[in-house]
């Protein structure tokens, strides 16, 4: 009994020896690997505990020789792409907008502080530009004013238009183009600059082209464009809310960039008042282009009485070049346009832009 005891004992001994001595080479084989590996490449296990702050339980952390957490990149990667929301696509804004409060009562009376203004519309950015932050415009429009001597003018429709404008959904820009100088005033040619300096700082395709003193009444009368030509100042109270004639296109027009090429623009060469407009209803009759309008109570207008501006009578040659808008129209237009920049100056409510457009 004794004996077999022994052997027993003699068996487990040798066995536990075996076993160190595998122990020990396993050791030496793994110090031999750790000495020769590059050390950008070296890690070790460490097993972790859970953390309940956390919304990734890691159960290991890997660790490389240079200190860097192989764990702990992967975790914030995933924490950052879990918790950073993708930003909203937004849609179109509708055809008509939800916004739009039907007429409006439109007053001279009081005169208007532009800083008030510009504080009653915080959504403007620098040069009178906004676009909705909910949706989509349809359209870009840009607004082109024709503009000498008109300031108090000039307030009355900043006041009343970027508040209509803005409830039209448009993502628009507004463009006072001032005519420098003292010579005779030319309105379609500064139109004509308006819709060159407009396309220099945005992808506008709409084109709404303005007298300053022309306000509309009812903010259904959307200033955006459509598959035709489209007159806006339907019904004014100058003319007793009716349209003087058929063929009127003054006051306020809108004109996409598509078919304002079409025409070639403006003429250049009505200097002073009257007849540009017939000449632009001549050049889309040409084209083969119809006009478009509102109806007469949405269309409605009123104009600020004033008297007649110095250097801006009528011209006693207008009559003679409607007559010849079809001989002139390929060769008078933004094609042969020149002009001069004298300055440009971004307002809070607008973009104004002073030119020397020459000379009759």
């Amino acid at each position: 009994m004794q004996e077999s005891v022994l052997l027993n004992l003699g068996f487990f001994a040798k066995s536990c020896a075996v076993l160190v001595c595998l122990c020990g080479v396993h050791l030496i084989v793994a110090l031999f690997f750790y000495l020769t590996e590059p050390t950008s490449t070296k890690f070790y296990y460490r097993q972790m505990p859970p953390d309940s702050s956390e919304t990734h339980t890691r159960a290991a952390l890997v660790i490389f020789d240079n200190g860097t957490d192989l764990n702990k990149l992967i975790y914030n990667a995933s924490v950052i792409k879990d918790d950073v929301e993708e930003p909203a696509v937004l849609e179109s804004c509708p055809e008509t907008s939800p916004l739009l409060v039907g007429p409006l009562r439109v007053e001279f009376s009081e005169p208007v502080n532009l800083d008030m203004v510009h504080k009653e519309n915080p959504q403007l950015m620098t040069g009178g530009r906004y676009k909705p932050s909910d949706c989509v415009a349809l359209q870009k429009v840009a607004l082109i004013i024709p503009f000498r001597n008109r300031d108090e003018h000039l307030k009355y429709w900043l006041h009343y238009l970027h508040p209509i404008l803005q409830r039209q959904q448009l993502d628009y820009g507004i463009y006072v183009i001032e005519q420098d100088g003292v010579d005779t005033f030319n309105r379609a040619k500064l139109l004509n600059v308006g819709y060159e300096e407009a396309l220099k700082e945005y992808d506008y395709d709409c084109f709404i082209f303005s007298d300053v003193d022309i306000i509309p009444m009812d903010d259904r009368n959307t200033y955006k464009c459509s598959s035709q030509p489209r007159h806006l100042s339907v019904s004014m109270d100058k003319f007793g809310f009716r349209l003087p004639y058929n063929q009127y296109f003054g006051g306020v027009s809108a004109m996409s960039k598509q078919q304002f090429q079409k025409i070639n623009g403006f003429p250049n060469n009505y200097w002073g008042w009257g007849g540009e407009d017939d000449d632009i209803f001549n050049r889309l009759l040409f084209q083969g282009m119809k006009i478009s309008r509102p109806s007469g109570d949405i269309g409605n207008c009123r104009m600020i009485r004033h008297s007649r501006d110095k250097k801006n009578e009528p011209n006693p040659q207008r009559f003679n070049r409607i007559t010849h808008t079809r001989q002139t129209m390929n060769t008078d237009g933004i094609n042969s346009l020149k002009y001069k920049v004298i300055n440009i100056e971004k307002n809070k409510l607008y973009t104004k832009i002073t030119v020397d457009i020459g000379k009759p």
